[in-house]
């Protein structure tokens, strides 16, 4: 073969041919998912239970379940099974002395906890984490029940949603979180196929023209986290969701006209803002993490072109790596934050380190990077 053509076919195969993995490879020093995740997944063992807010009952809340099923799953790819076995230790005094701390499966952010018991249920196969996990999948879609009940929930209950629908943000990480481990821990098509219903409603309901969701109706701003909770909620779904699901198509449609609008936003150092469209506003980085983790997920199954989404999805990784200090805690957290009424409220949110609100989605990240 002459050198000229052996040149050409070289052009063409790095112009077109590269594998997704190809730009998930080769990162520098200390920023590489084994490393990174490492260290957080450390930091997450040593931590205590994370406080839900003001409540009078504590409970595991919605943010520690988030991080503690990234550390899992980073032990899984990573075939670590000290780490495993200690975020095992971790959960299972709550099955006996701490059993007071299990949330009571009647809220979004309560029943979410179902996916903890469901991974160790997929890692180990002992059958009592099966049954306490698919107790917190089989209750959400239930009768109503309890003093939780939101108005409106036989509405939801009666027309095949679950009852604990309120049309937030949020909502769509925590139940398709749940619903998505109920189906890889049974295989039985229910859990799936009704967290992909859900998925329609909310994107029918929500998703503006431009491709993003405000925080709430009275709340008319592109808070970055909540656009996270969306982002990796269809994520984590479409990887799992089965090719056959009749409401795939709208859901791929959803993730990538949102993953195209996320584009623009994204600052040059590889950040996203606390205000999405607000170039004023402070680096976030629970929502560059959740930003991160979907497109990583997107460009490894083929939803996304691998040139653009890839290069900005290592962009989005290497950025975060340059916010977790030491002690393997994550910078520039934007606390919990409720809908506000105005553009202030979220720029003047605290900054935290070290929440689990930003620990998780690095966690995230670094298992679908890993991820084959």
């Amino acid at each position: 073969m002459r050198k000229s053509a052996l040149v050409v076919i070289l052009i063409l195969f790095f112009r077109g041919s590269i594998p997704a993995q190809a730009v998930f490879n080769n990162f520098p020093s200390g920023t590489s998912p084994r490393e990174v995740a490492l260290t957080v997944a450390d930091r997450f063992v040593q931590s205590p239970h994370a406080v839900y807010g003001n409540e009078s009952v504590p409970h595991i809340p919605y943010f520690e379940v988030c991080a503690w099923y990234g550390a899992f799953t980073f032990a899984k790819e990573t075939r670590n099974k000290t780490l495993r076995n200690k975020l095992i230790e971790r959960f299972l005094p709550l099955t006996d002395k701490d059993s007071a701390l299990l949330p009571v499966p009647d809220h979004v952010d309560y029943t979410v906890f179902g996916t903890i018991p469901l991974e160790i249920y997929l890692q180990t196969r002992e059958r009592r984490f099966l049954t306490l996990g698919k107790m917190y999948a089989d209750t959400q879609w239930g009768k109503p029940a309890g003093p939780r009940v939101n108005p409106g929930a036989h509405h939801y209950y009666n027309n095949g949603y679950t009852w604990q629908t309120r049309l937030w943000i949020d909502d769509m990480y925590m139940i398709t979180m749940i619903q998505s481990q109920a189906y890889r821990a049974t295989k039985d098509r229910k859990y799936i196929d009704r967290a992909a219903r859900e998925m329609v409603l909310y994107l029918d309901s929500l998703q503006e023209p431009n491709g993003l969701f405000h925080h709430a109706p009275a709340s008319p701003f592109f808070w970055s986290r909540g656009n996270g909770w969306m982002a990796a909620g269809m994520a984590e779904l479409l990887r799992t969701l089965p090719k056959n699901n009749a409401d795939r198509p709208r859901i791929i449609q959803g993730y990538k006209k949102m993953m195209k609008s996320l584009l623009q936003y994204q600052a040059e150092n590889g950040m996203w803002r606390q205000l999405l469209d607000d170039p004023a506003s402070w680096y976030e980085t629970s929502g560059t993490g959740m930003f991160t983790f979907a497109m990583i997920t997107g460009v490894k199954n083929g939803w996304l072109d691998k040139k653009r989404f890839g290069a900005a999805a290592r962009k989005g990784w290497l950025a975060l790596t340059r916010y977790i200090n030491d002690r393997g805690e994550i910078t520039e957290v934007c606390e919990g934050t409720g809908a506000g009424n105005n553009k202030q409220y979220y720029l003047g949110r605290k900054r935290i380190t070290g929440d689990f609100h930003g620990q998780a989605p690095v966690l995230w990240c670094a298992s679908a990077l890993l991820r084959k």
